[in-house]
């Protein structure tokens, strides 16, 4: 109990350096019509199309898939992450508080909470120019990502993205990854 005598519960220690390990794993993806036709646009262009060769933000979950370290620091209120790619950032709020309404950006905004010991993440207010990831999957401003990291253990994130935008695909589908904590950089 603190000092208030609420009960409190230790939550997992998240900070550090991380970088993903292996592959990204996926769920088979079934498009929409419209979704479809913009990964086969975004395929056949690749070189020209993708963002990235633009130095436009990769959005989320993209960012983290991509074979840079990052660096989590954590307070009881915000978690902000910290990207060698690009020199970029996103903050998660984890105050309860809501996203702004109409306005979009490159990375979403990012709202979490904590379910046990699991950090989820609710992503929203996508503009729709970002990649999901380096295969080309398109998706558009409705786009909401679930993100889920767990600790393994003291050195090992399970981290899954949930991916849910109807104008793009016709289910939701989940990708997931490993992150290992970087002891030597």
């Amino acid at each position: 109990r603190n000092v208030t005598g609420v009960q409190t519960c230790a939550l997992p220690i998240l900070q550090g350096i991380w970088q993903v390990q292996g592959r990204v794993a996926s769920e088979p993806v079934s498009y929409q019509s419209a979704g479809a036709a913009r990964k086969a646009e975004n395929a056949a262009n690749r070189r020209t199309a993708d963002p990235l060769e633009k130095c436009y933000m990769p959005g989320v979950p993209r960012i983290m898939s991509l074979d840079h370290p990052f660096q989590i620091f954590q307070t009881p209120t915000h978690i902000a992450e910290t990207f060698a790619f690009s020199q970029l950032h996103r903050l998660v709020y984890v105050n309860g508080t809501k996203p702004p309404e109409g306005i979009d950006f490159w990375m979403g905004d990012s709202r979490g909470r904590w379910d046990g010991d699991t950090l989820v993440v609710d992503v929203t207010n996508h503009n729709d120019r970002t990649w999901l990831d380096a295969a080309g999957d398109p998706h558009s401003d409705a786009l909401h990502v679930t993100e889920r990291y767990t600790l393994a253990d003291a050195d090992t994130i399970r981290y899954e993205a949930t991916i849910d935008d109807a104008r793009t695909y016709t289910r939701p589908w989940k990708m997931t990854m490993t992150f290992r904590r970087q002891k030597t950089m």
